[in-house]
């Protein structure tokens, strides 16, 4: 045998191993799943309303109509997550900025004044824009339960050409 024929089967006994471990390793997670009593989904849903959607089955997203109509009647605290340069850049007329990468640095400043029960909308840019929705949520976890998040916030608030202002405000 040449050492070429042999290192092919070893690398064929090797992958052939392989593929039986991770076989094994999938089928064994599966069966211990459907043994826990609080099985883990197999497949879940990731949409943002699924992520921001509380135990009592509360959705904290908000329409841009609604974020709109609050806006105009002046009932709302916008909080905008982004960081203080893009913040500075542009954003929602009267919003404060609580980057929520230093949150715990500008909250105390930000939410000093703001009551635990007026509403809050927080956004961020994009849709995968995670920031607006952990702001949220740590908000939430803080006390202020009336709290939604504007989805891809930003954008959708300069496409439908709603009142914005530029620098810094906070």
């Amino acid at each position: 045998m040449t050492d070429t024929a042999r290192l092919e089967g070893i690398a064929f006994r090797m992958l052939w191993q392989a593929g039986a471990i991770v076989l094994l390793a999938i089928t064994l997670g599966v069966l211990v799943n459907k043994s826990r009593p609080n099985r883990l989904p197999l497949a879940a849903d990731w949409s943002v309303e699924d992520q921001l959607t509380l135990d009592p089955g509360e959705i904290m997203v908000i329409s841009l109509e609604e974020a709109r109509d609050l806006f105009f009647s002046q009932t709302v605290v916008f909080l905008d997550a982004r960081s203080p340069e893009l913040y500075e850049h542009g954003h929602i007329l009267g919003a404060r900025n609580l980057p929520w990468e230093a949150m715990d640095e500008y909250f105390g400043d930000v939410m000093a004044d703001t009551p635990q029960d007026v509403l809050i909308i927080t956004y961020c840019d994009i849709e995968s824009c995670n920031w607006s929705k952990d702001l949220a949520l740590a908000l939430f976890y803080a006390g202020y339960e009336n709290i939604r998040v504007l989805v891809n916030g930003w954008t959708l608030w300069q496409e439908a050409h709603l009142p914005i202002e530029r620098g810094s405000t906070t």
